[in-house]
């Protein structure tokens, strides 16, 4: 059975404004007495970007849910809100989503945040997201900044479709294989880039994903300093071995050129298939090798047959 989205609410509309958590409680169903999770975005760098909502929201739960519990305090201490912190990240989460869910269950709200920017975007938390949907809890999002968005937005580069790739492998090898997965994309990619393997991530860029398409490497995103590096692949891979990494980046990369293949005349088609057949190949053999010569399939190959038997 589909469960819903949202929880549900007598006399709220889906666009009415909500000034406050309290407010945000008229959205809980009569009578099941279950806590929400809140899933918040928190700022990428200016720490102005922190909603008021979001502010709001994580000043009222009971618990804070972080993979970096010390800059979640930073930010909490900033602003003065006095909420528990606990860890959640990819070495307990297993252990701690029963946990979590129990405190829901009794009733907690818990607010769930990423180290810097929208939660679940290359950060633990999807296992306690899907959990509580299993399990009928309502999760609510706080939407907020987002270093994917953000980038996408300022890149000058096409931002639809999109693929999100998020970090890519720290291993060669794998990281090769999921580059050469993403190249057949035939749209723009947003990836993460760790300062520490700048170099050999850009250069892996530019060899996977073709050295001439367009990109925009950001970093210090609402920072003063916020900067964008614009050129080719193989361009941002040489720039990168001048400077010294500091931060995240956020690589853009544009779609790939299209390449246009001329299209086979009828005269190519039985040229292709007569040079097969003179090889000792049958009917389907001579067909399917001429297919390939062409690069076409073989109702196209069909198609050119037949229209050069017409003329």
């Amino acid at each position: 059975m589909k469960r819903g989205c949202g929880a549900r609410g007598a006399g709220h509309g889906g666009n009415e404004p909500h000034d406050s958590l309290n407010d945000e409680r008229g959205f809980l169903p009569p009578g099941e007495g279950k806590g929400r999770l809140f899933v918040v975005a928190t700022p990428i760098g200016n720490l102005a970007d922190l909603a008021p909502r979001a502010r709001a929201v994580l000043g009222e739960v009971r618990l804070v849910l972080a993979e970096d519990t010390r800059r979640i305090r930073k930010l909490l201490s900033h602003f003065q809100i006095h909420t528990a912190v606990r860890a959640l990240h990819e070495h307990n989460e297993a252990l701690e989503v029963p946990r979590l869910l129990g405190l829901l269950a009794a009733g907690s709200d818990l607010a769930l945040v990423s180290d810097a920017g929208t939660p679940l975007l290359a950060d633990p938390g999807y296992r306690l997201v899907h959990a509580c949907r299993e399990g009928g809890v309502p999760v609510l999002t706080v939407p907020g900044p987002s270093a994917v968005t953000a980038a996408l937005a300022v890149s000058g580069l096409p931002p639809t479709p999109f693929t999100f790739a998020g970090f890519l492998p720290t291993k060669g090898g794998a990281r090769g294989a999921a580059l050469d997965a993403l190249a057949s994309l035939p749209h723009t990619l947003v990836l993460l880039l760790s300062p520490h393997r700048l170099v050999v991530e850009l250069a892996a860029c530019a060899a996977h994903l073709g050295e001439a398409r367009a990109a925009a490497l950001l970093a210090e995103l609402t920072k003063v300093h916020e900067r964008c590096e614009r050129g080719t692949l193989a361009e941002l891979a040489g720039w990168a071995t001048q400077i010294q990494p500091r931060g995240e980046y956020t690589l853009v990369v544009g779609p790939p050129h299209a390449v246009t293949t001329p299209v086979p005349s009828p005269e190519a088609a039985r040229a292709a298939v007569a040079e097969a057949t003179a090889r000792g190949l049958d009917r389907a053999g001579a067909l399917r090798q001429a297919a390939r010569a062409l690069g076409v399939n073989r109702r196209e190959l069909y198609a050119l047959l037949t229209r050069g038997e017409e003329r």
